[in-house]
């Protein structure tokens, strides 16, 4: 299927798809999972544009509405939260339909979205009701909620977090915003309780600026390499700064290229890991006849999003999609997401700090930056920059603030976190830029945290 597998010709669905089931199991496969109650469907953010949603309830052994709601919002952009948030990082199967260990749904009601339109199984019926900026992103996902609670009407009343990683926390920076807005002009009730952003695009000049230090300290490169690579990225910041907002990515793209060069081909997503190969080539890039308007951005797109597309397109492509029962014949999982990542790219380098700013100053959220030691394409010490130069009163009591240790189930250091008020920072320890993947006992527990949920039952 082409570029425009996801954009469906049929006739129009109505607002609102919804499908329920008691999960036992998927047709074809043996493996029984949790019993627990499940929701998806569509709903229609604006005319031709269809957004996709997987709601678990809670298997905890309580009423499912006395547990928090987590909004999951993956990055890319154009990484599908259905796919990737549910079945490589916190839902309650893995890839291979295996109950997991530290399911989020153990102890909450769990929201994946598939965001922007065209990401997943999300659609649109025009490329030209893509997105192309950070404010759009979020007013689809307000128009989205307020669609999911005209069908859910109980979790208007549920307290909902949105927890997001990587591109996803410059969208739910900006989206807890708009929400919190709607809630207060009274057009949509929702009990929005607070954001976590994880390894998150908040900052990226602040990211790509401390790529070269980083990887020196953890002697990736030398000092010949060190000074490459402060090079190469200062073109991107200086791209930044001067408003060429498309080149910055494309020089963004040439700085991760030079790394790989330099350090042996590095894995951006975790330092410490055998950098992702896919020999037997993406079965979506096979199918897809898009043209990308330049090397750079194709190569930003296989490195973010392709390589994941790859290990689960069968997967979503074939049970799953069988399972659900409510996929257009003409919408493939992750289809159109080359597309959705070029609509972007003139978006991609901006800053969203402003964004956690006005909710530190104009709202009592509970706001929150998790970071893993191990990653490289948002760094921690590229995440504490920014934080630490927050526009906030309360910045510089953080700063001063004792930090605390995170202590694992054995007594060892599993990370840190220090607050003040409403805001928190947590450091990961033995994490990568996916942190419940590679963490998932201290990522459990740090949303449990988050959430206030202590007990399981």
């Amino acid at each position: 299927m082409g570029e425009r597998g996801n954009m469906a010709r049929s006739a129009l669905l109505p607002f609102l798809v919804l499908a329920f089931t008691t999960f036992c199991g998927i047709s074809g496969h043996s493996t029984r999972i949790r019993q627990g109650k499940e929701t998806w469907g569509y709903v229609n953010v604006r005319e031709k544009a269809h957004m996709f949603f997987w709601l678990y309830y809670t298997t905890a052994d309580v009423d499912y509405k006395l547990r928090p709601l987590i909004l999951w919002l993956q990055g890319g952009p154009g990484a599908s939260s259905t796919g990737i948030g549910n079945f490589l990082e916190i839902g309650p199967q893995d890839q291979t339909l295996k109950n997991r260990t530290n399911a989020w749904t153990d102890y909450v009601n769990v929201l994946f979205v598939d965001n922007p339109v065209g990401t997943g199984y999300s659609y649109v019926e025009d490329p030209k009701l893509l997105v192309h900026n950070n404010s759009a992103i979020a007013d689809d996902l307000v128009t989205f909620m307020k669609g999911f609670f005209k069908k859910v009407p109980e979790f208007e009343t549920v307290p909902l977090y949105v927890f997001a990683e990587s591109y996803g926390g410059k969208m739910a920076s900006k989206f807890a915003q708009s929400l919190g807005k709607a809630i207060q002009l009274k057009k949509i009730k929702c009990q929005l309780a607070g954001v976590a952003l994880g390894d998150s695009w908040v900052s990226p000049v602040d990211a790509v600026m401390s790529w070269g230090p980083y990887l020196y300290a953890t002697s990736l490169i030398d000092s010949a390499g060190l000074e490459k690579v402060n090079n190469k990225t200062k073109t991107v910041s200086d791209a930044v700064h001067a408003g060429k907002m498309t080149e910055a990515t494309q020089l963004w793209s040439q700085a991760e290229d030079l790394i790989e060069n330099v350090t042996n081909g590095v894995n951006f997503y975790n330092i410490l890991e055998k950098r992702h190969e896919d020999n037997s080539s993406n079965r979506i890039e096979r199918r897809s006849t898009h043209q990308f308007t330049s090397k750079e951005n194709e190569n930003l797109y296989q490195r973010y999003v392709g390589q994941f597309s790859s290990v689960l397109d069968e997967l979503m492509n074939g049970p799953i999609r069988d399972k659900l029962k409510v996929i257009p014949h003409n919408v493939t999982w992750q289809g159109q997401s080359q597309l959705v990542f070029e609509a972007l790219s003139a978006d991609f380098m901006t800053s969203s700090v402003k964004n956690v700013e006005m909710l530190l100053n104009t709202s009592s959220l509970k706001v929150v930056v998790y970071n893993g030691q191990l990653d490289l394409i948002v760094d921690t010490p590229g995440a504490q920059k920014w934080v630490e130069n927050l526009h906030w009163a309360g910045t510089s009591h953080w700063v001063n603030a004792v930090r605390k240790p995170i202590e694992d189930s054995h007594g060892g250091t599993a990370g840190f976190s220090k607050s003040f008020k409403n805001f928190t920072f947590y450091w990961i320890l033995n994490a990568g830029h996916m942190v419940p993947a590679d963490a998932s006992d201290a990522a459990v527990r740090i949303m449990r945290e988050i959430v206030g949920v202590k007990l399981r039952k």
